[in-house]
């Protein structure tokens, strides 16, 4: 029998903040581009091409791009189970699963919505953890899927990829900035400013809201499975492995950070946390602990 918990008001209304400072920051930053009669039609176009793209296809994109391959029930009845069962308890179409041939121990969930979701785990991943920590970690991807975190920060990422994009392309798109008056060049200059701080401030909210969404992942996977400890005993024991595996090889996996359950390279103190896509190990823990003692009240 799963345990209930109560909703997280805190957490919630931290994504929402956040959230909301992105918006405001966006509706900010098309202000001035409007103001500044700049011709960013095609630069959103282009973006929005990019993005599409990056949405529609990603679920392939990391698969390749990480060596995964698709396995089926035959292949890998026990991983399947877990995947079924899960899934049923989250009333979530069952994911397509893949399996990475790396020791590194991790895990990962992408696609574009629950009905084109894959679900990922290493070799590695299984080699180390018992089946209720498996369970815990499975649970945490699917509850990616169930929030749809690939689909919000994809739209929480679309101006702030634009404000990168005319800050790195100045040069060949400053022509389209001015305008046909003595204002030209101070326009080119305000909207590369704003760009830059807009770039700059979305930066650290996105990576913020990220880190949100990974505290509401384990609350799920603490939903789903009824017990945080599981997750927090396979989080101390892929945290501890990162450590065995060599540089070379989380350098190589470095750009899937936010897929991970754990990053392959983190900051280990509070300022770098602020560059990183996940909580620190500790923050986790902490959460873990918190709704644990929630389930022990409510028993």
């Amino acid at each position: 029998m799963r345990q209930q918990l109560g909703a997280d008001t805190g957490l919630a209304a931290r994504m929402f903040l956040t959230m909301f400072l992105l918006a405001a920051l966006y509706l900010f930053f098309l202000t001035v581009l409007w103001q500044a009669g700049v011709g960013y039609t095609g630069i959103i176009f282009f973006v929005g091409i990019m993005l599409f793209f990056q949405y529609y296809f990603s679920d392939r994109m990391v698969l390749w791009s990480m060596g995964a391959k698709e396995v089926s029930p035959n292949e890998a009845p026990k991983l399947h189970a877990l995947v079924e069962r899960l899934s049923a308890l989250a009333d979530l179409p069952k994911p397509r699963v893949a399996i990475v041939p790396t020791s590194m121990p991790n895990a990962f969930a992408t696609g574009r919505n629950p009905s084109n979701a894959v679900v990922a785990v290493t070799t590695g991943l299984m080699d180390r953890l018992d089946l209720p920590e498996l369970e815990a970690v499975l649970a945490h991807e699917l509850s990616h899927v169930k929030n749809r975190d690939m689909t919000v920060l994809t739209l929480a990422s679309f101006f702030a990829t634009v404000a990168s994009y005319i800050v790195q392309n100045f040069f060949f798109w400053g022509g389209a900035f001015a305008r046909d008056d003595d204002d030209g060049p101070n326009n080119v200059i305000l909207v590369y400013l704003v760009s830059l701080v807009v770039w700059i401030i979305s930066y650290f909210l996105i990576r913020a809201l990220s880190r949100y969404r990974e505290f509401a992942a384990d609350r799920g996977a603490a939903m789903l499975t009824g017990s945080p400890s599981n997750l927090a005993s396979a989080l101390i024991k892929i945290s501890g492995s990162m450590n065995r595996i060599p540089n070379r090889d989380l350098r190589q996996a470095e750009a899937f950070n936010a897929f991970f359950i754990i990053p392959a390279l983190g900051g280990k103190n509070s300022l770098m946390e602020l560059f990183s896509t996940h909580p620190s190990l500790e923050r986790r823990l902490a959460y873990l602990r918190k709704l644990e003692q929630e389930m022990e009240f409510r028993r």
